[in-house]
């Protein structure tokens, strides 16, 4: 089975903006798309500016979420606020629109969606098939919103190895990447952009890029994976 290379960028901002542009140097370097997770009401215009210029040239731009910072009328106790993991359907769909049109406003366009901490709950999954999505991408999986085909495969990051020294995480994450991509399918790299002000997992991201290729996989966009099952899909 053919390995797809998914990239994955959060917490674009202007502090972390040159940061950013050095992965993006660095993927186009290696012909891998990027997907970047955009926030609306956290974007700031210089980032803004970025991300419209590296949507022009084809990175995936997906929806992150609305505002982080608002407590939803419906949680759940996973530590860091997860805006969307216990939404109900109505709520949800509140969120989207107000979402969507603020991302509008940036200039920015997106059918695709990315829950905060890749957390979502089955009303938001709903909203999102009325609100025209294509995808969501979550935690475990890659659900392709239309025709209801699911893709799984586990996001691998920094974030879930809370328990681990600084180089268990970065090994495991390589070593991640490289069985995902000898299996085939989707091999899904997730990194916020704090982690690539630390020396040790920038370059263990790329060292997973590069064993993720040097296994087989080329690079995707999430947006892409909607768009290659509706080929396959058609008659």
């Amino acid at each position: 089975m053919d390995a797809r290379l998914l990239v994955s960028l959060s917490g674009i901002t202007s502090r972390s903006l040159h940061r950013c542009a050095e992965l993006a140097t660095e993927l186009d370097r290696r012909q891998v798309p990027l997907s970047m997770l955009v926030t609306p009401n956290s974007a700031e215009s210089d980032a803004t500016e970025w991300m419209r210029a590296r949507a022009a040239g084809g990175d995936d731009v997906l929806l992150h979420g609305y505002d982080h910072r608002i407590t939803p009328a419906h949680t759940v106790r996973i530590g860091r606020k997860a805006e969307f993991a216990a939404l109900p359907a109505h709520e949800a769909r509140l969120r989207l629109t107000a979402a969507t049109a603020a991302l509008e406003r940036t200039g920015l366009r997106a059918d695709g969606f990315a829950p905060p901490r890749w957390l979502v709950s089955r009303g938001t999954l709903d909203a999102l098939l009325e609100r025209g999505f294509s995808l969501c991408a979550d935690l475990s999986a890659v659900r392709v919103l239309r025709t209801g085909e699911l893709h799984r495969a586990r996001v691998h990051g920094f974030g879930a190895q809370r328990q681990r020294t600084e180089t268990v995480r970065c090994f495991a994450l390589v070593l991640s990447a490289a069985r995902a991509a000898r299996r085939g399918g989707l091999v899904r790299l997730g990194v916020d952009a704090a982690d690539l002000e630390r020396a040790g997992r920038w370059q263990a991201f790329l060292d997973a890029v590069d064993i993720a290729l040097e296994s087989g996989a080329r690079g995707a966009t999430y947006s892409a994976t909607a768009t290659r099952t509706r080929r396959v899909a058609a008659p």
